[in-house]
């Protein structure tokens, strides 16, 4: 990966389309994102700031983050110095990974004021900074950072703003003698990243490669800074050896599976989007997935408690042959014996059976005895045999929620979070406002042929989606034997792609993911059917055929409503 100061070159070249936009909304998702609405040149735009450790980012999005009901104080600070604000210019800090937003916007009176968001991607030190130019002062910051924690500056509401140290590189566009002598003479990426400012590795290894296709080399530096200029040539994914790099231009020195999007922040939405998705879901679902994964391995021990308690119990038999055998030997028997040797006539070789005796009791009440046990047995291995049923049925239905808790989006976890109440399995969270239950939001997505298909993410969407939005007619699928989302398409007879596309669909949203050649069931929904006080999500369905498919993640995002 490598949001690196080119790679900051080309963003805030593609950020140039929101100058003269108006923020009209400013919305705080989580401790580490900001999201501005903003209407510019007749359009409306998505734009994110990330402060995540992993994923820091500024970029247009086309992705829906969920907010929270009450924004933080942070976000309420940014709404009241530039909601209606006028966006006048987005640069570059020399050529840092910091992009600063200049917002011209009026105060509580109505006066002209000018605001400044800087947006620093520093990795885990990345920050997001709202300040007075014409004071050079902080009015807030997503991070605060006191004198203890950093010498070099402080952040905090009040404190002069200070830029990041400068790392005394060469600038990679001021074409100064050292710096066309690094260009001439570097053979390593690592002189490269140590001499010109913006270079990561990545982009570093790639000059080198473009310097051995040809002889001059200040003229291929200089075509290629033109690209990140312009804001990219061949925007462009690639996956290499485990890893994803991107750019904004062609990566010719990796080989690997490529992608090339419209837009960076396409190419961000596609690298970055379902991982930052997935920690929003930890952050909000750590405790609900530690708590499933406590519940399922409990319902597992119990299980091989059941197992051994039924191997005892199956004893059964044998109690009731003993039985049998002292009963009709009774009259051989001497009172007062430990043991005897019978024949045992249910044996076609006429094989002896050693049976164990109470030596206080005479033949026929042994025999009794092992009548007594054999009723015990075989009551309580019914009692066990049911319930190995009810436990089995509670890992599947554990085993599923942890799957959909995986897979989830932050509005599915609340969905789930209000199944397991309603199941009485979790306590209901003390609230001074009685909140309505949450309407199913199933996904939605468009197969090639423009077939719409609806995707439940949890149980409460499951039981939606087949028993109330699709017809009895429309097509129904799911996983064979595997936890996994109902999948519907709106069509009496989908076509084979649409078929063979919501199969996949299917099977990328069970726990068959990472598998290839996931069994997939296809039926119509009136072949659905709930049996009486199932569980949520917990139908039977017959007369299906099985289709076989390997999850492609690609295809998901181009099916994406």
């Amino acid at each position: 990966m490598a949001f690196d100061g080119l790679f900051t070159i080309s963003m805030t070249t593609e950020l140039q389309q929101l100058v003269t936009g108006r923020i009209s909304k400013i919305h705080q998702p989580n401790a580490q994102e900001i999201l501005m609405q903003i209407r510019a040149q007749g359009q409306n735009y998505k734009l994110l700031f990330s402060v995540h450790p992993s994923y820091s980012r500024v970029q247009i999005t086309n992705e829906t983050i969920d907010n929270p009901a009450t924004p933080p104080l942070f976000c309420m600070v940014l709404r009241k110095h530039l909601e209606g604000g006028i966006i006048h210019s987005v640069r570059q800090h020399e050529t840092d990974r910091i992009i600063i937003f200049q917002i011209q916007s009026k105060n509580e009176i109505g006066d002209d004021i000018t605001r400044e968001i800087h947006m620093e991607i520093m990795g885990r030190h990345s920050n997001l900074l709202l300040v007075d130019p014409t004071r050079n002062l902080i009015l807030e910051s997503i991070k605060h950072l006191s004198p203890s924690m950093n010498s070099y500056r402080t952040i905090l509401p009040g404190q002069p703003y200070i830029a990041p140290p400068a790392q005394n590189k060469h600038h990679p566009l001021e074409y100064s003698e050292e710096l066309l002598n690094v260009i001439q003479s570097a053979n390593e990426s690592k002189e490269i990243v140590e001499q010109i400012s913006g270079f990561s590795p990545l982009h570093a290894k790639e000059l080198l490669h473009r310097f051995q296709n040809g002889s001059n080399r200040v003229e291929i530096y200089k075509e290629y800074m033109k690209e990140f200029e312009q804001g990219g040539a061949a925007i462009q994914i690639v996956e290499f050896g485990g890893k994803t790099y991107y750019s904004p231009n062609e990566l010719t020195h990796l080989d690997g599976d490529k992608f090339s999007e419209k837009t960076l922040g396409n190419l961000l939405d596609r690298v970055y989007f379902a991982k930052a998705e997935r920690d929003r879901v930890k952050q909000q679902a750590g405790d609900l997935e530690r708590w499933l994964q406590n519940e399922l391995n409990k319902l597992k021990l119990k299980m091989k408690k059941l197992q051994k308690d039924f191997e005892q119990a199956e004893k059964l038999d044998t109690f009731q042959l003993y039985g049998e055998l002292l009963m009709a030997n009774s009259y051989a028997i001497e009172r007062g014996l430990k043991e005897v040797e019978l024949v045992n006539y249910y044996d076609e070789d006429g094989k002896t059976v050693t049976i164990p005796l109470d030596i206080r009791k005479t033949a026929t009440q042994n025999a009794q005895s092992y009548y007594n046990r054999y009723t015990k047995a075989k009551t309580a291995l019914l009692k066990i045999e049911q319930q190995f049923e009810i436990t089995k049925d509670d890992i599947a239905y554990f085993e599923l929620l942890l799957q959909q808790v995986m897979q989830a989006s932050p509005t599915d976890i609340e969905e789930i979070r209000e199944e397991l109440m309603e199941q009485g399995l979790l306590k209901s969270r003390a609230s001074k406002k009685k909140k309505k239950p949450l309407k199913p939001t199933p996904e939605k997505f468009i197969a090639s042929d423009g077939t719409e298909i609806s995707v439940g993410k949890n149980n409460k969407q499951n039981d939606f989606v087949t028993f109330k939005l699709a017809k009895k007619s429309d097509t129904w699928l799911h996983t064979k034997d595997i936890p996994g989302s109902h999948v519907v398409i709106h069509s009496d007879n989908p076509s084979e792609t649409a078929l063979l596309e919501a199969a996949n669909l299917a099977a990328y949203f069970s726990k068959a993911r990472e598998s290839a050649s996931v069994p997939v069931d296809y039926t119509v929904i009136k072949q659905v059917k709930k049996p009486s006080g199932a569980k949520p999500g917990f139908v039977i369905y017959f007369e299906q055929t099985t289709l076989f498919v390997t999850p492609d993640e690609e295809k998901i995002r181009q099916m994406k409503k």
